[in-house]
């Protein structure tokens, strides 16, 4: 199956996405921050550069796209038809290399909590975002 973009237009897409700051990712620390919660962002100091750092809980939360992190068995993190030479060993990488962070900080007593984008979608949303709120809150 070929792509039904030419290279430029799906480079240009391509140079669109985020790492940092996405939506999904915006929605978890606005709630967050709404419950009075206050954390830091992006912490290069910590193994995988969580995305929000809770440290009064000491809790990091990583906002897991499906697609980009390979969400096992989701809708949204289907495996591109093409150029799969490229895709496969890229996808399963970023796999390895959060599992690897999340060990890591394991070992260092952190608390790790991973939320997935498709845990943000629709009627999901509301109760992922209580659950979290209850994982960080939860007393030890």
């Amino acid at each position: 199956m070929s792509d039904i973009h030419t290279k430029k237009v799906r480079s240009y897409n391509m140079s669109k996405i985020r790492s940092k700051n996405t939506k999904p990712e915006i929605a978890v620390r606005k709630y967050l921050f709404s419950k009075g919660l206050r954390f830091r962002i992006h912490d290069k100091k910590l193994p995988g550069r969580p995305d929000i750092v809770l440290k009064k809980y000491k809790t990091v939360i990583f906002v897991q796209g499906c697609f980009w992190h390979y969400h096992q068995n989701c809708r949204y993190a289907a495996m591109p038809a093409s150029n799969q030479k490229y895709w496969e060993p890229k996808l399963l990488k970023n796999r390895d290399k959060d599992n690897y962070a999340f060990r890591q900080l394991k070992k260092m007593k952190w608390c790790v909590i991973a939320i997935w984008e498709c845990q943000l979608k629709g009627e999901k949303k509301e109760s992922s975002l209580l659950s979290l709120y209850s994982k960080i809150t939860k007393p030890v």
